[in-house]
């Protein structure tokens, strides 16, 4: 049986044989523009109704949600129909809310200052699954007075290493959910073959490379896809795909004390931002805390030394605000656990069901 957006308009044209024509649409747009659980669309016939929620399930069950002191951030702990788990988060900033997708349940990468890295690979998320936590977060933007403006996948998971369910989710998020392309960001340590797919496809998404290391040497410690791919390949990559959509490369930059973080960490990382055809922006993060990682994040200090050698070499650079630590929403934490004591879990509402 199909979950709810797994479902692709043909297969929901089989499921509604023997219906009018255009309740295909009313669905569809149902689903994906109102954002609407089958038993609320309220133009189809209530037995239909019926029947679309028993042979359409949610592929997301809610298991826990948790919200900052602050309510500007939520996570949500997902279980999927195997038992898997995932999160999801939603940020509200002044401006803009964004929310941070999972692509894959765990991940193989095996950064070792990531949580999600340490806990290792499960699966591949379906595209399904993935706009799934799309429709919630939207939906609870909306709830919350809001509109979703931005999709980062930058959640659970090497986006890249799925990049045929990421690539179909994105397509869907454009065309049916109403995001601009120029709102969405892949990002990914840095897989090559998927950097040179997604320079021939047809939407300009960003792209943002989680480079942490700009020699070899530190980045085959703290990144080691890069003993397959290293840096020349990786930023030959990252140029072809420049040249290819005319979009800016963004570089993230986790700050590990007394790692990555000196003077000579700065000045490789202006050489390689500054040798693309145009010159990458730099997001500078503070590493947050997992508990298999035992060297701290850059205080706040050098973090903010380290800028300023950044802008002193020409580089634009911005101090990424840590958001949603209290709950282990930040980046690098997500590792699909129940909340800790004291990380203010919320219990799970109606409507987010």
């Amino acid at each position: 049986m199909p979950t709810r957006y797994d479902c692709d308009r043909d297969a929901l044209a089989e499921l509604l044989a023997g219906e009018p024509r255009y309740r295909v649409d009313q669905v569809w747009d149902g689903l994906h523009r109102q954002l609407a659980a089958p038993s609320e669309l309220t133009t189809l016939p209530k037995a239909l109704r019926a029947r679309l929620e028993d042979e359409l399930p949610p592929a997301l069950t809610p298991v826990a949600e948790s919200r900052d002191r602050r309510g500007t951030t939520v996570k949500w702990l997902y279980a999927l129909p195997d038992g898997a788990r995932v999160e999801t988060v939603l940020m509200h900033y002044r401006d803009r809310s964004t929310v941070c997708v999972s692509s894959q349940a765990g991940c193989a990468m095996g950064c070792g200052f990531c949580a999600t890295g340490q806990a290792g690979f499960e699966r591949h998320l379906t595209t399904g699954e993935i706009v799934e936590q799309v429709v919630r977060a939207a939906r609870r933007a909306r709830d919350d007075g809001r509109r979703l403006g931005n999709v980062v996948f930058m959640g659970m998971g090497e986006p890249l290493a799925n990049l045929d369910r990421v690539w179909a989710a994105v397509e869907r998020i454009h065309h049916d959910l109403g995001v601009s392309a120029r709102r969405i960001t892949i990002s990914t340590v840095g897989l090559v073959p998927g950097i040179r797919r997604l320079a021939a496809a047809g939407l300009p998404v960003n792209l943002a490379v989680s480079l942490h290391a700009a020699n070899d040497a530190l980045r085959d410690e703290l990144v080691p896809i890069n003993r397959r791919y290293p840096l020349s390949v990786l930023m030959s990559a990252c140029a072809d795909h420049l040249r290819a959509t005319g979009r800016r490369l963004s570089f993230e930059w986790a700050l590990i004390d007394g790692t990555n973080d000196r003077a000579s960490d700065a000045r490789e990382l202006a050489e390689l931002a500054r040798g693309l055809p145009l010159p990458a922006h730099v997001n500078l993060i503070p590493l947050n805390p997992t508990p298999g990682f035992g060297t701290p994040g850059s205080p706040p200090a050098r973090v903010e030394r380290f800028h300023g050698w950044l802008r002193d070499l020409g580089v634009n650079a911005t101090v990424r605000r840590n958001r949603g630590v209290e709950i282990d929403a930040a980046c690098g934490q997500l590792a699909a656990r129940v909340p800790a004591p004291g990380r203010r879990p919320v219990e799970v509402s109606a409507r987010a069901r």
